[in-house]
């Protein structure tokens, strides 16, 4: 019996290091795949369009895009701006907790020289 299941564990290992995607189940989860926190998305960001809509991976908000600043609930309405970009938005308390504090991703670079 013991022999039967080292044998049945052995064929599973090397089942699993056979595939040619190793790609995580629940890390490094490509756009459009369901997540819960933004740390699983390659994209490192997790949309939900509504409240009572399932969360799903998408991509970072371009520039003069809707964004939202980084937040601590780890699912966003709208998504952070992509690297160099900023999300110029009124941050308060409420909407940090509410998760509505929106705004326009917008140069960096650009607003530093005007």
């Amino acid at each position: 019996m013991v022999k039967v299941l080292a044998l049945l564990l052995v064929t599973a290992l090397a089942v699993a290091y056979a595939v040619p995607d190793p790609r995580g189940i629940f890390i490094n989860l490509d756009e459009g795949e369901l997540c819960l926190n933004s740390a699983q998305c390659k994209s490192h960001c997790c949309h939900r369009p509504t409240g009572m809509s399932l969360a799903r991976c998408a991509p970072k908000s371009s520039e003069n895009s809707e964004c939202t600043p980084l937040n601590l609930h780890g699912t966003y309405y709208k998504c952070p701006c992509e690297r160099g970009l900023t999300c110029e938005a009124d941050k308060s308390i409420v909407g940090s907790i509410t998760n509505t504090n929106f705004g326009i991703c917008l140069d960096a670079g650009r607003k530093a020289n005007e």
